[in-house]
């Protein structure tokens, strides 16, 4: 059994510490995070000791693998702290909002055969897992288009904003990863962004809206739109259409329940609220791969060079932002 520790006890680490509490073939040992009131409020829910520093997680014999669900700028740091002391890591995306300094992280940890997965949980979605598999099968012939719709509820607060590392790398980078994860590696990138949603977001340098067309090197075009409002719930949908038909992931609802009357025909509840109750199934998936790789000694997926690569296509849809120009990958 495979025992673990949780850096980070915010939303998403403490959502990931009750799934490996739950987890038949994992222990969670202890939590850690700089706020000691997170720390106690999920060890004491879930009855585990509390580190006293990362050092102590690190230094941990029965731990042999830590999740890490810190701010983005400690990933680089816990990655490069928790290879070094011989565990595996998944730790949340981006690596880094820095594409050198995630390469040199990289460069630091290669020679350790490192066990590093990164959290692209969308790819365990089983819808979207299962229409990869039915595209790489066959099933419509050779992929000519996809479309990737990511709609967030709400815009997040300012403060949120000002360390989020801006759009691309925030929330698009989930999208670079699926169109990796349907068409292979990217050639081509052209970005179109906007402040359609909160005046106060290009305050602060960002964009609320964009839309992303993408070239693979097998020939595929691919677009990605986004939007921080979306007043029907969180918008969460995949469509790839090839040379022998289409294949559609739709929304996810609460019930199947659908109301017809003399005002409306096939209305239904709204989607699901968030990215925690969507991709509920997912994260529980993406955490039971992560213990499956270790067990089996398989390699893991989402790895560190999917982590480069959708950062590595952030940063060129930000360039092409800013020049208005197509930027190739080569």
């Amino acid at each position: 059994m495979v025992g673990m520790a949780v850096l980070g006890c915010g939303r998403i680490g403490r959502m990931h510490a009750r799934n490996l509490a739950r987890h038949p073939r994992a222990r969670l040992v202890m939590v850690f995070d700089v706020l000691a009131e997170a720390a106690q409020q999920t060890a004491t829910e879930l009855g585990v000791n509390i580190a006293r520093s990362v050092d102590e997680v690190l230094s941990a014999g029965e731990v042999g693998a830590v999740l890490v669900a810190t701010p983005t700028d400690s990933h680089v740091p816990l990655i490069t702290a928790a290879v070094g002391a011989g565990k595996a890591v998944l730790c949340e995306k981006p690596v880094d909002l820095d594409l050198e300094r995630a390469r040199a992280c990289w460069s630091e940890i290669a020679g350790s055969k490192p066990r590093v997965m990164i959290g692209f949980n969308r790819r365990f979605d089983p819808s979207f897992r299962a229409l990869r598999e039915r595209l790489q099968r066959g099933e419509i012939g050779t992929l000519e288009l996809a479309l990737i719709t990511s709609r967030d509820p709400a815009p997040p607060p300012a403060a949120y904003i000002k360390t989020s590392g801006g759009l691309m790398r925030d929330m698009t980078i989930h999208d670079f990863d699926m169109a990796r994860y349907l068409a292979g590696d990217i050639a081509q990138v052209h970005a179109f962004g906007a402040n359609l949603v909160d005046p106060g977001i290009g305050k602060l340098g960002d964009i609320d809206t964009c839309s992303v067309s993408l070239r693979a090197k097998s020939g595929a075009l691919l677009q990605i739109n986004n939007s921080r409002r979306c007043v029907y719930g969180y918008d969460q949908r995949i469509e790839a259409f090839g040379s022998n038909g289409m294949l559609q992931a739709a929304n996810q609802y609460p019930t199947t329940v659908e109301s017809w009357s003399a005002e409306r025909t096939g209305a239904r509840e709204p989607t699901l609220n968030f990215f925690i109750e969507r991709y509920r199934e997912a994260y529980t998936s993406e955490v039971d791969a992560f213990v499956s790789s270790l067990e089996e000694g398989r390699p893991m997926s989402p790895d560190f060079a999917d982590g480069l690569a959708a950062l590595r296509l952030a940063v060129a849809a930000e360039e092409s932002l800013q020049t208005g120009r197509v930027v190739g990958l080569d």
